[in-house]
């Protein structure tokens, strides 16, 4: 992976966590144990630190920065999807930030909360913990039941899963030119959509 330090301030990453080779990591990022990190995830901790706690991801093409002296953290079991774009944020422990949302500065979303797909979170804004929060800019829809935040725990697990299979069998290649008459699936689990779940 692209890693970089800044001013002597060098990038760690635990040993059991997986960073996509084209990651990019400068400067104050913690990365912590079990944790996930994308193709071409941008985590620049050349302002203020950046933090992933235990068992969280964040995936493909997202951004994680601050203001100056700010702290952008992900809490245990944090959960961000594609292109989502964190700055001086915190995405509290078992919640998820769904697909190209924004959160931004001194923001924090509430433990098992969830942030819908495309929303943007203002600077400042709070919630109550199991938060459903959508829109732009984002509101509190209604708490979430007990079935949505089970499904959003699953889906974390897929994806610390996917850190396990990622380090032991993730390895660069040249693609083939036709399909094997028997090409084998990748070990993929079962976890659904939450429309498909219901």
């Amino acid at each position: 992976m692209p890693s970089y330090s800044i001013e002597g301030v060098v990038p760690v990453v635990h040993p059991s966590a997986y960073v996509h080779p084209t990651a990019v990591l400068i400067g104050d990022v913690w990365i912590g144990a079990d944790c996930y990190v994308g193709p071409a995830a941008s985590l620049r901790g050349d302002f203020g630190r950046i933090v992933l706690k235990e068992g969280s991801n964040i995936q493909d093409t997202c951004v994680m920065h601050a203001f100056p002296g700010m702290d952008t953290v992900i809490e245990k079991n944090g959960h961000v999807g594609h292109g989502a774009i964190l700055h001086g944020c915190i995405i509290g422990e078992d919640a998820l930030v769904g697909m190209n949302a924004v959160v931004m500065d001194e923001a924090v979303i509430a433990p098992r909360s969830i942030v819908g797909a495309g929303a943007l979170v203002k600077a400042g804004f709070k919630c109550e913990p199991a938060s459903l929060i959508v829109g732009t800019p984002a509101k509190v829809l209604r708490p979430l039941n007990d079935t949505e935040i089970a499904w959003k725990a699953k889906g974390t697990e897929e994806y610390q899963r996917l850190t396990r299979r990622s380090l032991a069998s993730l390895e660069e290649c040249q693609p083939l030119e036709a399909a094997e008459s028997d090409r084998p699936r990748v070990d993929a689990g079962s976890y659904q959509p939450k429309h498909q779940s219901e």
